[in-house]
């Protein structure tokens, strides 16, 4: 048994160096590599650099994906900041293209209203022009008719005297012979004058 005991720290101590070898980090067996001298032919060598170099070439490759993926989403997310800032823009020419068109109207049904009280105090003055002109007109036909009137009945009463005093002389003229008639034309005369 003391024996058994004695080999168990010695597969101990054998087996630290190994765990301790494992635990190097890849880049320090990547130098321990170059310390080491080359073994193994050329053509092994050159398999290793050219692994080394595609493993270089892809780290460059998703690098550079990474890259563009990282510009890619900048240029998306400017995309998206410019289309916020025309919408903005557009929003907000569109509200004040409201509020001038709101405006307008406001003012346009101001000065339609102000036009539209003209043209009613216009109608009403021409109105009462015309009703006072024909209110005249009709003052000045009826005193016309008035005088007419008296007129008529001025004549009508100066008519019976003069009439009484012509009357005489009407049958005066009565007394008088009527006209010989004259003597009617041959028939061939006239028959000659329609031809």
């Amino acid at each position: 048994m003391a024996t058994a005991k004695k080999k168990a720290p010695a597969k101990r101590a054998a087996a630290a160096p190994r765990k301790a070898a494992a635990k190097k980090s890849p880049a320090k067996k990547a130098a321990a590599a170059k310390k080491k001298p080359a073994k193994g032919n050329a053509f092994r060598n050159a398999i290793n650099d050219a692994l080394g170099q595609m493993d270089q070439w892809m780290d460059t490759a998703k690098l550079k994906a990474k890259q563009l993926a990282a510009e890619e989403k900048l240029m998306q997310k400017k995309a998206e900041l410019a289309a916020k800032a025309e919408m903005d823009k557009v929003k907000h020419l569109a509200d004040q293209a409201e509020k001038w068109m709101r405006a307008r109207l406001k003012s346009d049904s101001k000065k339609l209203n102000a036009l539209e009280k003209k043209l009613s105090k216009q109608l009403r003055d021409t109105e009462k022009k015309l009703i006072s002109q024909a209110k005249a007109a009709e003052k000045k036909a009826n005193k016309a008719g008035k005088d007419l009137k008296k007129k008529i009945q001025g004549t009508a009463k100066k008519a019976p005297a003069k009439a009484k005093a012509a009357a005489p002389k009407k049958k005066a003229v009565a007394k008088k012979k009527p006209a010989a008639r004259k003597k009617a034309a041959p028939r061939k005369a006239k028959a000659r004058a329609s031809k």
